[in-house]
């Protein structure tokens, strides 16, 4: 009898690991999609921000690097495209999603950012609005500095000339308080990271030095510097390229939005106040409705903004 108990308890106990095991997911696939934007240029996505990727004539410059993890893969994707060597690395902004892969990329590339971003990657802050990263050193911290900037500007800075040129221009507080906007001007296409992310809501990090207030018109003097030297915007995040009367929509949604919550402010409402009763405008119909979460941080930087 003993003998059958026991038996029976190690069966039971098999179809316990049995079912734990069947139950668990593999890792999924750390897959970079890449779509050709215009002659050398490619717009690599998946595992963080959209990379660009730009062959020039004495190697490859990439426009961030993703998550934790990612850079390897990205990195491999790059060489199915070209066989010449990374020599650049461009971040427009401070958050992991964009420079974390920084790390998985050869020391003996270069990296340009605007001065701020630089300051802001020896920090990495959390990112307002999103859940605080668990406690301990940063990316950066745990690969004593592995590329870091080691280049910076402070409003603009171009490299190259002819078909290598690239133009960085900084525009003013958006998503944080150093977006870079990346124009690769013979190819007339502009990358935005974060400050033009997609078709929502953006963050504004306000940990990061962002700025709800200002970022509006940010945008709108990236448009009216740059007006007529592209035709092509590669998104943040956005699954396909945009144009540059998209970007106006943005700055002009978001204008809406700042507008909406300091009423409320003069109004004598609450923050509480703005969540409940801000919709997307009729306007923008092809926009994504925002997440509660996004909409009270935004809402409450703008007020913490607005004397």
């Amino acid at each position: 009898m003993k003998r059958l108990i026991l038996l029976g308890g190690l069966l039971v106990t098999s179809g316990l690991t049995m079912t734990l095991t069947a139950g668990q997911q593999p890792a999924a696939p750390m897959v970079v999609e890449v779509d050709k934007v215009k002659d050398n240029l490619y717009v690599m996505k998946g595992g963080g921000g959209n990379s660009a990727v730009f062959i020039g004539s004495d190697g490859v410059t990439v426009v961030d690097t993703k998550n934790p993890g990612w850079g390897a893969p990205l990195l491999e994707k790059i060489k199915s495209v070209t066989n010449k060597p990374v020599i650049r690395i461009i971040n427009t902004h401070t958050h992991g999603d964009h420079v974390s892969g920084n790390v998985e990329f050869p020391a003996t590339v270069d990296v340009v950012t605007t001065e701020t971003t630089k300051t802001l990657m020896a920090q990495m802050n959390p990112v307002m609005g999103l859940p605080a990263p668990p406690p301990g050193p940063s990316i950066f911290q745990r690969n004593d500095g592995r590329n870091l900037p080691k280049h910076t500007f402070k409003d603009k800075m171009t490299i190259g000339s002819g078909a290598d040129q690239i133009d960085l221009y900084f525009f003013g507080r958006a998503h944080t308080g150093g977006d870079a906007f990346v124009l690769f001007k013979s190819l007339r296409v502009l990358h935005a990271g974060d400050a033009f992310h997609t078709r929502d809501l953006p963050i504004m990090d306000g940990n990061n030095g962002g700025s709800g207030v200002e970022f509006s018109a940010t945008l709108v003097k990236a448009g009216t510097t740059l007006n007529g030297q592209f035709d092509t915007v590669i998104n943040g995040h956005n699954n396909t390229t945009t144009t540059p009367a998209d970007m106006k929509t943005q700055s002009e949604f978001i204008a809406d939005f700042v507008t909406f919550v300091q009423n409320a402010k003069k109004g004598g409402k609450t923050v509480d106040d703005v969540v409940t009763t801000w919709t997307t405008p009729a306007k923008y119909a092809n926009y994504a409705k925002p997440a509660e979460a996004r909409v009270r941080s935004d809402a409450q930087l703008i007020w913490n903004e607005t004397k």
